[in-house]
């Protein structure tokens, strides 16, 4: 019942918990795209010197 102590709904509790889960997502998808991209311009290079 601490939330309705501080003036918190339910839902809103809800929804801060779920965004902060949504702004981790984001980091964590930039994170995989930089990763793929450096692993397909490291195997393009490797191909030109080949």
């Amino acid at each position: 019942m601490a939330g309705l102590m501080d003036g918190e709904t339910r839902q809103e509790r809800r929804e801060k918990r779920l965004k902060k889960k949504r702004e981790q997502m984001l980091q964590h998808g930039r994170s995989l795209v930089r990763i793929y991209r450096d692993a397909i311009l490291k195997r393009l290079r490797g191909r030109k010197e080949g």
